[in-house]
């Protein structure tokens, strides 16, 4: 009787001890509580093919992916970007991101500058089920997007590169321009971007009022052209405000984490971003 009494109480301990030298993945998927559609823009992991990057986006626990057009999809697409797939391999695509339990909404139309190439990149969007594209069109054209937009039932999202970079769209009043007159425009609100063109993030949330579609979501050390990315949390943007303001206008589209800094091994600060901005409350 002794002898099994042992057996049965030694059995328990030695699978415990097992479990406990059995080695756990470095990143495990986040379980997130949160009003928030987080997502991840596929840029932040630009280095990587798309069925890695959609490996390192489902790790975060994140719901949604942004993609974008100029992506190197890999291998197992003949090394294509995204603008140049087929409908067989936007099918592939969409298989890729049910596999892996993600959505993606919208993607960054940064190729198409004629009426040609918009009109492929909605074709794209069709075949891939965006909802939205996010871009910045030429001021000449505006009125054939617009009427594009409004065909393919797709909307525009227009998004804010810095004063920096050239954009003719850093500022809200510019972001107002255009949608002034433009039933299918809204805006795509970049935090980090703003903040680098020495905007304040709450304020120009404000001004966009009733056109925000998404957020894109980083942070910097500076609120000056040559400041650099930081953890979410630790720059210079004030989160708190910024979820307070998001609140105050019922903000229900996404908000993307775009990462634009150790690019070839960022996946802990995209991680750490979902689960910050993913905690916060008003």
């Amino acid at each position: 009787m002794l002898k099994k009494y042992w057996v049965f109480i030694a059995l328990p301990i030695l699978f415990l001890g097992l479990a406990s030298v059995v080695k756990r993945p470095l990143y495990e998927a986040s379980v997130i509580k949160s009003d928030w559609n987080i997502g991840v823009a596929l840029y932040s992991f630009n280095r990587f093919p798309f069925s890695a990057t959609l490996e390192k986006a489902k790790t975060t626990g994140a719901k949604y992916v942004e993609g974008f057009d100029f992506h190197k999809l890999g291998g197992d697409f003949g090394d294509k970007t995204m603008s140049d797939l087929s409908p067989s391999d936007a099918m592939a695509v969409r298989k890729l991101l049910k596999t892996n339990g993600l959505k993606m909404k919208s993607m960054y139309v940064g190729k198409a500058n004629d009426r040609d190439s918009w009109q492929r990149a909605f074709e794209l969007a069709k075949s891939l089920k965006i909802k939205y594209l996010v871009a910045e069109p030429k001021r000449e054209n505006w009125d054939m997007v617009d009427k594009l937009a409004e065909a393919y039932k797709i909307k525009i999202a227009l998004h804010q590169h810095s004063k920096e970079a050239g954009s003719i769209y850093w500022h809200p009043d510019s972001v107002l321009s255009a949608i002034k007159n433009h039933p299918n425009f809204g805006a795509c609100g970049d935090l980090g971007h703003w903040t680098r063109s020495g905007l304040d993030a709450v304020e120009s949330l404000k001004k966009l009022e009733g056109h925000l579609i998404s957020i894109h979501l980083k942070d910097l050390d500076a609120s000056t052209q040559s400041a650099k990315d930081v953890k979410v949390g630790e720059g210079v943007i004030d989160f708190e405000a910024v979820v307070h303001e998001l609140k105050r206008q019922q903000f229900d589209g996404e908000v993307y984490v775009e990462c634009e800094h150790k690019m070839e091994d960022n996946l802990e600060d995209v991680l750490h971003a979902v689960k910050y901005f993913g905690n916060l409350t008003p």
